[in-house]
């Protein structure tokens, strides 16, 4: 049936063109995307044979459920916007001060509406159920996945996939990586605690300004020495916060930063390490320190066996060339939480068209998706249940 599918494609695309640019226009932040998820529920309700829910006051979900028995394959889209003021000028740019769709969120959405739309239609061509989830929060810890994931909405399902529209692909090209995707995105704060005291008088005081440098170039070496070479982290320090005078020392000093890994123990011996390191680098010096350490995100890992299955349905109607080979990130992706509950696979369609200027990083005030993309990026969703539901 996946031809048949394929070609309602064409109908339908510039609707989904319209439910992107709608998406675009009206942007929400993480958690708050109630007219969002408001307009999503009309459309899917528009579509008739879907058994709609609300688990969270801002996700929806849709079940479909197919003539024949089968197992459940669910697919998500997130739906969130970013605290970015848009530089786009096109007609439907958004408008709302200091907020866009920076990131692609929009056209998943639209996409993943297009896939609903197409197969709420060919339930007596489909064995099992379908779960198309349109999730909230993507962009803020601790993520609108793991509230959905809370509220019980991966009981039963047998495996899921995402997508996600990538500035560094071309359009018509798609990235699937077995294994490690994403990292782990922890945060931490240090504040390194002093006596304070004017500056023409250093020997009466603790210098924290003089301590947060030390640490610094100390926190450089929990890669470099604690970490297996052969496992891939890295620790940046990116913020560092203190002092308001020339001629004062501050009594305190707060420093910010991410550790961020593939590995699991990694994560969890940081809060340790970081502590014992900080803390004896302070008191060298008189000094003491406060760490909080919030785990964010887990690894993202995809199952090998659902990217293949991938693999073979985009290349069998695409061309073994539209496959590009990608390495690993240390981005992070709430997505990630679903894999607790079920095997999954998170894949890249392109996007990238100089012409078009979509070619701009994802996160930056010119970032805008080439919305040929979403054609490919919707027969790829189409595909993908095609070959869930036929592999044997």
């Amino acid at each position: 049936m996946k031809d048949l599918w394929i070609q309602n494609v064409q109908e339908l695309k510039d609707q989904v063109v319209l439910w992107r640019r709608h998406f675009h226009q009206h942007p929400e932040l993480s958690f708050q995307e109630v007219e969002t998820s408001r307009y999503i529920e009309e459309q899917l309700r528009s579509f008739g044979n879907l058994d709609i829910s609300r688990p969270t006051p801002t996700s929806v979900i849709a079940r479909l459920t197919g003539d024949a028995p089968g197992r459940t394959l669910a697919l998500r889209a997130d739906i969130d916007a970013l605290p970015i003021q848009e530089e786009n000028t096109f007609a439907f740019a958004s408008n709302r001060d200091g907020i866009s769709h920076a990131c692609g969120h929009d056209s998943h959405a639209a996409m993943l509406l297009g896939a609903a739309k197409i197969l709420s239609g060919q339930r007596e061509n489909l064995r099992g159920e379908l779960l198309f989830i349109f999730q909230h929060a993507e962009e803020q810890v601790p993520g609108g996945a793991q509230e959905l994931v809370d509220a019980g909405v991966m009981e039963g399902v047998d495996a899921i996939y995402g997508l996600h529209l990538i500035s560094w692909l071309d359009t018509g090209k798609f990235g699937m990586i077995s294994g490690p995707v994403m990292a782990g995105n922890d945060a931490f704060d240090i504040v390194i605690k002093g006596t304070g005291g004017h500056a023409a008088y250093p020997h009466q005081a603790v210098d924290t300004v003089a301590v947060a440098g030390q640490l610094i170039g100390h926190l450089q070496h929990v890669v470099a020495r604690h970490i297996d070479p052969l496992r891939n982290a890295l620790l940046s320090i990116t913020q560092i916060h203190g002092g308001a005078a020339y001629n004062t020392f501050p009594e305190e000093v707060k420093l910010g930063g991410t550790f961020r890994s593939f590995d699991q123990e990694e994560r969890e011996r940081m809060p340790a390490l970081l502590k014992q390191i900080a803390g004896h680098v302070a008191a060298a010096h008189g000094a003491s320190i406060e760490l909080d350490y919030r785990y964010g995100y887990r690894p993202l890992l995809n199952d090998p066996d659902l990217v293949e299955l991938a693999k073979q349905a985009a290349s069998a109607h695409f061309g073994a060339d539209a496959l590009q080979d990608m390495l690993p990130t240390m981005g992070a992706e709430d997505f990630s939480a679903y894999l607790q509950k079920a095997p999954g696979a998170f894949l890249y369609v392109g996007s990238r068209s100089v012409e078009k200027e979509s070619h701009f990083p994802h996160h930056t005030p010119s970032f805008t998706v080439d919305e040929d993309a979403m054609e490919y990026g919707l027969k790829l969703l189409l595909l993908l249940v095609d070959a869930w539901q036929n592999q044997s």
